[in-house]
């Protein structure tokens, strides 16, 4: 964390792993832990605030961190040249966050049935140079107080199972 002109600010690198540690915290699977890191970083990077990722954390064991990567790689493994599309019905930002993440190019428009994503298989998605995200200082207390439970207890105990450097003092 670095201390900007309007405040703190966050480095994608550290948002994408206090939201997977997060997401691995309150339950989630190791893979659909690492897409929502992901996810969280293009949804706080496109302005859509923090209340839907806190919401996400809260839902596990369920919710939209498992179905979420779940409906896009149905989607995914039903391709047929290079173009496939996914129906996200509720309209949901974080669906959208989901498949910003990705890193193919993609196009929305909106059906009477919801939000309906193209992604093209053919083109990969232009990386933009990292941005620093602020703003989001509650979700960050937030997410760091569910990756604590991914830590293990310092102790003789948990040193000689493997923790940390173990037993061995190799400095």
């Amino acid at each position: 964390m670095a201390a900007g002109v309007r405040g703190v600010t966050w480095s994608e690198a550290e948002i994408l792993a206090l939201a997977t540690k997060s997401a691995r915290g309150a339950g989630a699977p190791p893979g659909q832990a690492a897409r929502f890191g992901q996810a969280a970083v293009a949804h706080l990077q496109a302005g859509r605030g923090e209340r839907l990722l806190i919401a996400a954390l809260g839902a596990l064991p369920g919710g939209p961190i498992l179905t979420h990567p779940l409906r896009i790689d149905a989607a995914l493994s039903e391709v047929d040249g290079n173009e496939v599309t996914v129906l996200n019905p509720d309209a949901d930002p974080l669906f959208a966050s989901y498949v910003d993440a990705l890193p193919f190019l993609t196009s929305e428009r909106a059906t009477a049935e919801g939000g309906v994503f193209g992604i093209n298989l053919a083109a990969p998605r232009k990386r933009l140079a990292p941005r620093r995200i602020t703003g989001c200082e509650r979700l960050i207390r937030h997410m760091t107080e569910l990756a604590k439970a991914i830590l293990v207890p310092e102790s003789e105990t948990s040193r000689r199972a493997g923790a940390g450097a173990g037993l061995n003092d190799n400095d």
